[in-house]
């Protein structure tokens, strides 16, 4: 098989692969009780909205911080959303470790590529690396506060270790407004 079709197969392959983000639950919301979690595809959307906004407010690069939240959890096909208290008793790989096996048989530029943004997201230092860390904390407040508002009243320590680990001053100021609006209160602005 020539190489541009192998690289093609391992390319498809991680997209198929990918795939399984769409299926795959957020299993931490079923400790606090909720019984249809978001699938990780979603929250790795809103994580994606989220990282750009708030890279517009700080001054980051938006597409960056867009890209980083992307690729944030796409090693949860091989290891799952392990929920914190789980990490206890389990010694995981690497998300780069876990990265590097998901690209093994992808072209080359795709592997580099996807290698390097889950390094920087993992291990970086910039603005936009901060700003890409606050766009999966906020999501997750966000979440917990719709959650919430379901009827799930067991979510506050989602709300409460989500807010102390915010960084940037706009996260802190789009958490505490979310905390005071409801989910759907976007839209009165359209209705008047």
């Amino acid at each position: 098989m020539a190489e541009e079709t192998v690289n093609a197969r391992g390319t498809a392959g991680y997209l198929l692969e990918m795939g399984m983000l769409k299926r795959a639950k957020r299993s931490g919301w079923w400790i606090a009780g909720v019984k249809d979690p978001e699938s990780i595809a979603e929250h790795s959307f809103r994580v994606g909205i989220i990282g750009a906004v708030l890279a517009m407010m700080e001054g980051a690069d938006p597409a960056k911080v867009a890209l980083m939240c992307l690729f944030h959890d796409t090693q949860e096909t091989r290891v799952g959303d392990i929920p914190h208290i789980g990490r206890r008793y389990l010694e995981a790989a690497s998300n780069e470790k876990v990265t590097a096996d998901q690209v093994a048989a992808a072209h080359p530029a795709v592997a580099a590529g996807v290698q390097k943004v889950v390094d920087d997201y993992e291990n970086g230092g910039s603005l936009e690396v901060v700003v890409a860390h606050d766009a999966d904390k906020l999501e997750c407040l966000v979440q917990a506060v719709e959650y919430r508002e379901q009827g799930c009243s067991m979510v506050q320590n989602w709300i409460d270790t989500s807010l102390a680990s915010l960084k940037t001053a706009s996260a802190q100021a789009l958490a505490e407004a979310a905390l005071n609006m409801s989910s759907i209160e976007w839209q009165q602005t359209y209705l008047k």
